[in-house]
């Protein structure tokens, strides 16, 4: 059966922390608050993913509360996730997210992106999109107080 999910990530900005999107450091004064290394995009693919097959959410898998991923790497995270989808006998068939920031520019970190989030997925590079789009200057995120990000996900299950 194939099978879709949606998810979606926000986190605010904050100072000394750095700026990692879709397991990539981007060149930026602040970073994103989180537990973890707050990388709003491998958020929002894995929280896609459980989602695809109704595993909840990420905050139930990976809680702040558990120190162990205090400060980890998201795509460990996205590891795990994908983990959870093969003891669920799932398998990815593709990822899209899209990057929710007045700054910086996304585009050109979004090759490197697609390749280190195709390998911690498992998946070709062709199997993941990551694009960019602003809000054009309106709310929170317009005011460059966070970055979002959306995304879905398709699996066979």
């Amino acid at each position: 059966m194939i099978r879709t999910g949606i998810g979606f990530d926000a986190h605010r900005f904050s100072e000394n922390r750095d700026l990692i999107l879709g397991g990539v450091k981007l060149d930026h004064e602040t970073g994103l608050l989180g537990h973890s290394d707050a990388d709003v995009v491998c958020h929002a693919i894995a929280d896609a993913l459980l989602g695809a097959i109704a595993a909840g959410d990420i905050g139930t898998h990976f809680p702040d509360t558990d120190p162990a991923w205090k400060d980890a790497c998201s795509l460990d995270i996205l590891a795990e996730t994908v983990l959870i989808l093969g003891a669920g006998n799932a398998t990815v068939i593709n990822v899209d997210c899209t990057v929710i920031a007045e700054r910086p520019k996304i585009a050109p970190h979004i090759a490197l992106m697609r390749e280190k989030l195709a390998d911690a997925i498992g998946v070709e590079a062709g199997s993941v999109s990551v694009k960019a789009t602003t809000v054009e200057k309106m709310g929170a995120l317009g005011r460059e107080e966070g970055i979002a990000a959306l995304a879905i996900a398709t699996v066979e299950q």
